[in-house]
């Protein structure tokens, strides 16, 4: 018996239709693919393969001689700790500026706007300096972190600010507002449509800034120097601890602490891809 396609469900149909796309590649197309693959390798797979083997090139002596170091594993702690810390804090105050920004109308506005890119393009060191006059002991504010581990909270939240707010932005942008307005007129509270309906629209670009802002933070450097003063077992993180290894010659061990942090970024990816799933499932 002949099925009419038209008589299966919508979901089926575009999933047949979805699995049913795939078409050879052509001559063109292939070679684009290849440049592609190529440029990649050579910026990232093949860069990130030698820092790996690298790591391992003194024995699995010296990768655990490495991380087992009081004052690395400190560093790997302290970067790890005040990173997450500072990634739950902007996806919330994160996705409420871009809300903000998307749904209000209010005077500087525009300004708003601009400012929040400003950590994007300053470099890393200036905004030490930026933060060090503002938070150390000079401040104007009379408050003085410098040296403390609230400098590496304070200046990862700085370089990490707007990673969050400029992806949820224009995914809130395309979302239809007459949606949330359908199901207030069905009775569903503001709240059962922010659960139901907006948080899983926004999950996959909210996770996306999460992940941005988290390996941002891991890898910071230069925002640090300043402030922090990079004392050992107290404020001193990871690219810091790095950067003493190669200095002192020791490059297995700065390649051993790097791949840590591109495990543990992988690995915080990994788990906000699954998070991003489970909330769009759920909505």
């Amino acid at each position: 018996m002949t099925v009419d396609s038209s008589s299966l469900a919508p979901g089926t149909a575009r999933r047949r239709r979805a699995r049913g796309t795939g078409a050879p590649l052509t001559r063109s197309s292939g070679i684009g693919l290849g440049i592609a693959l190529t440029w990649f390798s050579l910026l990232v797979l093949i860069p990130l393969c030698l820092v790996v083997i690298q790591s391992v090139d003194g024995g699995w002596t010296t990768f655990r001689e490495t991380l087992t170091n009081p004052q690395t594993a400190a560093a790997l702690r302290l970067t790890v700790t005040q990173a997450l810390i500072v990634t739950v804090i902007n996806v919330v105050m994160g996705t409420l500026i871009a809300w903000v920004l998307v749904r209000d109308e209010f005077w500087g506005k525009r300004l708003l706007e601009v400012v929040i890119d400003i950590p994007f393009a300053l470099p890393t060191i200036v905004a030490g300096l930026v933060l060090l006059s503002l938070y150390g002991p000079d401040s104007p504010l009379g408050v003085n972190v410098a040296n403390t581990e609230r400098s590496v909270f304070l200046a990862l939240l700085f370089v990490t600010l707007p990673f969050v707010v400029r992806t949820v932005q224009p995914v809130l942008m395309e979302l239809d507002r007459d949606v949330e307005e359908a199901a207030a007129s069905l009775g569903a509270s503001r709240f059962t449509t922010l659960r139901r309906i907006i948080l899983p629209s926004l999950a996959p670009a909210i996770t996306a800034g999460a992940a941005l802002s988290f390996a941002r933070g891991i890898s910071e450097y230069g925002s640090l120097v300043l402030l922090s003063g990079n004392l050992p077992l107290k404020t001193e993180v990871a690219s810091v601890r790095i950067l003493t290894y190669i200095e002192n010659g020791n490059e297995a061990a700065a390649a051993s602490v790097a791949t840590i942090l591109l495990l543990v970024a992988l690995a915080a990816i990994v788990l906000l891809q699954v998070v991003s799933k489970w909330v769009a499932r759920r909505g």
